[in-house]
């Protein structure tokens, strides 16, 4: 039998989502919660692979049990005790047999957080800008995602993806209090696509890159054109949606 369990956490302790041979991942946190409570191995798919230190404030996974868990909220309880305090389980429900928490997906979005004001509360979560920057120009940059569906300029090389091509729908910035974030949403993304795109819209806002440099990067597809990879720390991966209900 098969569940969806909606979870989020705090990247900075782990080497992204998915198990690594010597260093720790949220997915290795979990699958091992589960295992202690279900008293077996369980194996546990998400939604996508969230990179070192990149957050979630919505993370989707399922697993398979053979026999249907009687009391779910008290499993939702007992995995919030076990694990650490920087990765919480929301929901656990029963999905039926084909549901797939990755394969399903139908869009996710992401959020970059920046600010330019020195803060002791944001800047564990936010990316701190010491100059100023134009973001109307990155805007237009940004707006430029939505034409194109090959993202090999921003893509991390040497990756086992059997294609590059991506459909962004969103991709824009805002000021939201103290803070400029950008949101963008796609079918589906490259590894460290989010942190490239950002890096070389920065470039962009700091005049370092033309609108029509930025137009060319894409169609060199080539990751050594783009800017830099921009840290992890500020990346939220932030909602995923699908055809059904989910918890």
């Amino acid at each position: 039998m098969r569940y969806f369990m909606r979870l989020s956490y705090r990247g900075a302790s782990y080497y992204g989502w998915q198990v690594q041979p010597h260093d720790p991942s949220v997915q290795q946190a979990v699958e091992q919660a589960l295992a202690t409570l279900l008293r077996r191995p369980t194996a546990v798919t998400g939604a996508g692979r969230t990179d070192t230190a990149v957050n979630a404030a919505m993370m989707v996974a399922h697993f398979d049990v053979e026999q249907p868990i009687g009391n779910v909220p008290l499993l939702v309880r007992s995995l919030n005790g076990i694990l650490p305090r920087d990765i919480a389980i929301q929901a656990v429900a029963p999905m039926h047999d084909t549901a797939h928490a990755r394969f399903d997906a139908t869009s996710r979005t992401y959020k970059y957080f920046t600010h330019t004001a020195k803060s002791p509360f944001l800047y564990p979560l936010s990316w701190p800008c010491h100059v100023p920057l134009d973001y109307p120009l990155m805007n237009q940059a940004a707006g430029h995602l939505l034409e194109v569906d090959d993202f090999t300029s921003f893509s991390k090389l040497h990756t086992d993806v059997k294609t590059n091509r991506c459909r962004v729908t969103h991709a824009a910035w805002e000021r939201e209090g103290e803070q400029w974030v950008f949101t963008i949403t796609a079918d589906r993304f490259l590894r460290n696509m989010v942190r490239a795109v950002v890096g070389t819209l920065v470039d962009v806002g700091t005049h370092k890159l033309s609108l029509q440099r930025f137009d060319e990067i894409i169609a060199l597809r080539n990751r050594s054109q783009a800017g830099t990879s921009m840290p992890g720390h500020a990346l939220f991966l932030w909602n995923i949606t699908y055809p059904y209900p989910i918890p």
